[in-house]
């Protein structure tokens, strides 16, 4: 049975803002991909389940999901110094970039190659993302909830999102609510039971 290494932390502000500017650097089409094998797997700042946790506070919150992300990673060890850390990281080098980008990109949008070139590009985003959320899936074996009513509620709301085309807030509202009332109801049982026969 292998050991199970201690997790590590940033070891300062400067190693926040490095880290997420290389993180942001490595995006193309969405660094959900990127953030999960760098935070996860190579710094070990967090497990997946901490990954999948704070993903998913991340997604609801207002704001692109990448940010709120830095912002909560940073102000974990570092406070708000922290947090803006994060966020710098994640927005001045490739704010430079796509500016840069569209100075070049703006005199040859309407070339069919560079139509083509995007939407190519989205293709790959979409595999990214899906390949992401599937490697994910077992961090929910630990889930509260279940992993049949976690897959349950994955299913409801891309159907209604993806099939349906609902909006988003209707949609995260409803599965969400039901997520976390099925949520309150498994722990309080567990706590309820552990009480019961210490």
């Amino acid at each position: 049975m292998s050991e199970i290494l201690p997790l590590n932390q940033p070891r300062s502000k400067t190693d926040l803002f490095v880290s997420f500017t290389v993180l942001a650097l490595q995006g193309f089409g969405g660094v959900l991909a990127v953030v999960q094998r760098e935070m996860v797997e190579k710094k070990r700042w967090m497990t997946r389940e901490q990954f999948v946790e704070d993903w998913a506070v991340a997604q609801i919150m207002p704001g692109p999901n990448v940010i709120n992300l830095a912002l909560m990673i940073g102000g974990r060890y570092f406070g708000l110094a922290g947090a803006l850390a994060g966020v710098a990281g994640m927005l001045a080098a490739p704010m430079v970039v796509v500016l840069l980008l569209a100075v070049a990109f703006g005199g040859v949008s309407d070339a069919a190659w560079a139509q083509g070139a995007l939407r190519g590009m989205g293709a790959v985003s979409a595999g990214l993302i899906a390949a992401v959320g599937l490697k994910l899936m077992s961090a929910l074996r630990n889930n509260p909830m279940g992993m049949p009513m976690c897959i349950g509620l994955a299913c409801a709301s891309f159907t209604g999102v993806g099939l349906l085309r609902w909006p988003l807030a209707y949609v995260l509202l409803g599965t969400g609510l039901v997520a976390c009332s099925w949520a309150y109801w498994q722990l309080a049982q567990k706590a309820a039971n552990a009480g019961g026969h210490p």
